[in-house]
């Protein structure tokens, strides 16, 4: 099933919840000089423009980025707003917000000459937008399975490695195939900095993902969930998002927890911020 397209959900809250964990990932990491092979296994468009008919449909940026650029002057917290900066940076206009940029231009931004980024995309029509983004050399494009390429990939030729995996979670057999796909990725780079995103539901599928993980043996696993609002039982879609980092950097659950004690007021006052370790040491 191909028919999932990120534009129609850009820079919703789940986006800023995934992508402020990825930017404090790589920017802990890139306090080292050794070089790092990312990989992105679901990487999407890179560039999306705000005003695209898909994106217009449901505005859901409304309830996630935009809150926060309204009131970015005003923030106080130092991770928070080198992120919002970055977002402002990537707008030809930096006084309006008109692109939200997807995991590619997280990723591919901070890249080092020395530093590796391999991008999957197995929706034909996402792949071809992926193809038109402006991205550095060491970038590689691959139209295919991201999560069989993951594993192919590994190990990689750099001593450290970062994956992002990010599905849509259409199917709920994706789940058991995350899992399966993180515990064989590991098995080969054991300790790579893996984050794992999934949506939160009401039939609570993602309990399946969590559950495999946790009985897998591997240690240090992260989970942070940010809730737009409480599950009800006639609630319909998506009313929260998750995120797992196995082998998480130093600090990351404190500087998390600072940034969205700022965010979760802006985004509504149902809006809550949760973490803990799912697996310790």
């Amino acid at each position: 099933m191909l028919s999932y397209q990120h534009a129609y959900h850009a820079g919703n809250f789940a986006d800023v919840h995934k992508h402020l964990t990825l930017y404090a990932v790589t920017d802990y990491l890139l306090r080292k000089k050794k070089p790092i092979t990312y990989i992105d296994t679901h990487a999407g468009r890179g560039l999306y423009p705000l005003a695209t008919k898909e994106t217009q449909r449901l505005q859901e940026y409304r309830e996630g980025i935009w809150p926060l650029w309204q009131k970015r002057e005003q923030l106080t917290d130092a991770l928070l707003g080198s992120w919002l900066n970055a977002i402002v940076g990537a707008q030809p206009d930096h006084n309006e917000l008109t692109l939200y940029p997807g995991s590619p231009w997280w990723l591919s931004q901070p890249l080092r000459e020395h530093d590796r980024l391999c991008l999957f995309e197995l929706h034909p029509g996402e792949h071809q937008h992926l193809n038109g983004q402006a991205l550095p050399a060491q970038v590689k494009r691959v139209y295919g399975d991201g999560l069989a390429g993951l594993r192919a990939m590994l190990p990689v030729a750099t001593p450290r490695v970062c994956v992002l995996i990010d599905p849509s979670f259409e199917r709920k057999v994706e789940y058991q195939e995350v899992a399966d796909t993180a515990i064989q990725a590991l098995e080969k780079a054991r300790h790579a900095v893996m984050m794992i995103w999934y949506p939160l539901l009401p039939a609570g599928h993602h309990q399946m993902l969590l559950d495999v993980l946790q009985a897998s043996g591997i240690r240090k696993i992260w989970r942070s969930e940010l809730l737009l609002r409480e599950p009800g039982e006639q609630a319909h879609g998506m009313f929260g998002s998750g995120m797992l980092v196995i082998n998480p950097p130093w600090g990351l659950d404190k500087r998390l927890a600072a940034a969205m004690a700022e965010i979760t007021p802006l985004l509504g006052a149902d809006s809550r911020y949760q973490a803990d370790w799912w697996v310790g040491e």
